[in-house]
């Protein structure tokens, strides 16, 4: 039987289906270069890692204190996600590249288990995890806001979600969506920056999208007002620069919610 967002797929939704795949491709031939490249030295990524981890572990202990029996689960676990620093008994990563990361990765994803899947079909049954984390990775998805109520499905009443994305001026949006248009009917102009992700989100519509679930929001927050500076006061060396000089780009949303 085929997963249920193949079950009704049109020629819209098959074209969608493609690009996630770029996305995804375009990713792991990242992520072979970035391995490659850690040859020898993945000890520093491993402590690297655990600094980061630990600080966001931290954050959402402040909220809600750990308990040693707790259930957690990153949905996006990607190279070198939070989960293999998190320091959990019971942790699991959810990543469509999961097995190429092990390979590629072996020393630092040993710290945790992973299972191959997507975030819009989570193997999981309803309210089975104290803790979900989503680290800026659903805008390499196929469906990126399909994966939202997936996260909260999963997760217990109680328990604590932590999500970043990266949110952009809303021109980008517009450029995304050309990008996938003229890629779908043919037109083989492909630009990194829309390649790689599937969506580009606006602060509002993200939020929005959190503010539709059952949740209560701790904290809700993103970069945009220092984004903006940084990218406005930068010398300008190229279009892209000249770009984001005019129109931001690459803020980050950070939540922290519990499920009521």
């Amino acid at each position: 039987m085929l997963p249920r967002h193949e079950q009704k797929m049109g020629w819209w939704g098959e074209k969608a289906r493609e690009r996630g795949a770029r996305a995804l491709s375009r990713q792991l031939d990242f992520q072979e270069h970035k391995a490659a490249s850690f040859a020898g030295h993945e000890a520093a990524m491993v402590r690297e890692n655990f600094v980061r981890a630990q600080q966001i572990r931290k954050l959402l202990d402040a909220v809600k204190p750990f308990d040693a029996n707790d259930r957690i689960l990153e949905v996006g676990s990607g190279a070198h996600g939070l989960i293999f620093g998190f320091g959990a008994t019971f942790g699991v990563g959810i990543d469509p590249l999961a097995v190429d990361y092990k390979r590629l990765f072996g020393k630092l994803q040993a710290n945790s288990k992973t299972v191959a899947a997507i975030g819009e079909e989570l193997p999981f049954a309803d309210a089975s995890f104290n803790v979900v984390l989503s680290d800026n990775v659903i805008d390499h998805a196929e469906r990126p806001l399909a994966i939202v109520p997936e996260l909260i499905r999963v997760l217990k009443p109680g328990g604590l979600l932590y999500f970043t994305v990266n949110v952009h001026h809303s021109i980008y949006d517009l450029a995304s969506t050309l990008h996938g248009a003229w890629n779908a009917v043919g037109i083989k102009l492909e630009l990194s920056a829309f390649a790689d992700h599937t969506i580009h989100l606006t602060e509002d519509r993200i939020a929005s999208v959190f503010a539709a679930q059952p949740l209560d929001i701790v904290s809700q927050l993103s970069t945009i007002g220092e984004t903006r500076a940084i990218q406005r006061s930068a010398k300008i060396s190229n279009p892209d620069s000249l770009l984001k000089k005019m129109f931001f780009k690459n803020a980050l949303f950070e939540l922290v919610a519990k499920k009521l």
